[in-house]
């Protein structure tokens, strides 16, 4: 068995976060629930209060108004709790919808480079020399088309920003290529094209970025008084 087969896969950690909120959120409603109980209990008692005015009987009265006032903090309290839980356990639920597949994702990107690699490795003015050559090469062009299509229908988008300004979220510059006519901080050329699942990177663009000359300084002029 190997090292992977013993780490938890991305399926393994959304399943066990969800079981630990659906805990979490019935204990909030079982303390909801209590709340409530108790707080019904403290109304009827109220009701039944003998309407007599005397010191012992105000004070019980005050005293019984608040514990509901309190614990009618405490339910309202435990609802919101209860709704928070509920909002968190469907975000987690939907990432782990979205982003299940980002351990395979990143796995297959090689395999995108290596079929980028392949076609480009046939000079476009010598693929017509050899008859079997050509058919080979289309063969890998057709693979590599479904494999591109395959990872748009999964939601797996390509990071090519040649001409974009450089953002280090998304890109990881390499060097930096003078003599363009591309503004400083600009990509100017990709190395490696990235790749992210969603809104998740999975591998930064590796770029060159330009690096323009300094402008240059406005000339003396002596003026003759």
């Amino acid at each position: 068995m190997s090292d992977n087969d013993n780490n938890p896969t991305d399926e393994d950690i959304a399943a066990e976060q969800a079981a630990i909120d659906a805990e979490n959120d019935a204990a909030a409603e079982d303390a909801a629930a209590a709340d409530a109980a108790r707080l019904d209990a403290l109304s009827a008692a109220l009701s039944e209060e003998s309407i007599e005015e005397s010191p012992v009987n105000d004070a019980r009265v005050e005293d019984l108004e608040a514990q509901v006032a309190e614990l009618r903090d405490n339910l309202l309290r435990a609802m919101a709790e209860t709704e928070n839980i509920r909002k968190r356990a469907e975000r987690q639920l939907e990432d782990a919808h979205k982003f299940a597949v980002t351990g395979f994702a990143r796995d297959i990107l090689s395999v995108a480079d290596n079929l980028e690699r392949a076609v480009a490795a046939v000079p476009e003015e010598r693929r017509g020399e050899h008859e079997l050559l050509g058919i080979l090469l289309e063969g890998v062009k057709a693979v590599q088309a479904s494999f591109v299509q395959a990872m748009v229908s999964n939601k797996i988008e390509r990071i090519e920003p040649v001409g974009e300004p450089f953002d280090p979220n998304l890109h990881e510059a390499m060097f930096e290529v003078p003599g363009t006519d591309l503004p400083n901080g600009t990509v100017a050329q990709v190395i490696e094209p990235g790749y992210r699942l969603h809104e998740r990177l999975l591998r930064p663009a590796r770029v060159g970025v330009a690096k323009s000359a300094a402008a240059p300084k406005d000339p003396k002029v002596d003026t003759i008084v």
